[in-house]
């Protein structure tokens, strides 16, 4: 049986952080709500570019946001969860966005 490490506001922002700052033009995010602004930023720029699946970014940014300001674990988690589930395209997004810059 595999297990897979929990998801937290720590392991996504060391698995995505430097990629989508990248892309928004901006020092890697520390905290999750300065994040959530740069997947904004990113989605508007991948989608000006026409990299498909940029959307994905914006809805992350919004179970982030969420997460930012829930009330319980058990919410915080469900959030970050459905969060890192829309970010698992950003090595591939990003990576077609560089060849095109």
């Amino acid at each position: 049986m595999t297990t897979t490490a929990p998801v937290t506001t720590e392991t996504i922002l060391a698995r995505y952080a430097d990629d989508i700052a990248f892309v928004a033009e901006e020092q890697p995010a520390t905290t999750l709500t300065a994040f959530a602004e740069q997947l904004v930023s990113a989605t508007e720029r991948l989608g000006e570019v026409g990299i498909n699946g940029a959307e994905e970014l914006e809805v992350a940014a919004r179970y982030l946001a969420d997460a930012d300001s829930a009330t319980t674990d058990n919410e915080r988690n469900v959030l970050l969860n459905r969060a890192a589930k829309n970010l698992t395209d950003v090595d591939d997004m990003v990576s077609e966005f560089r060849d095109m810059v």
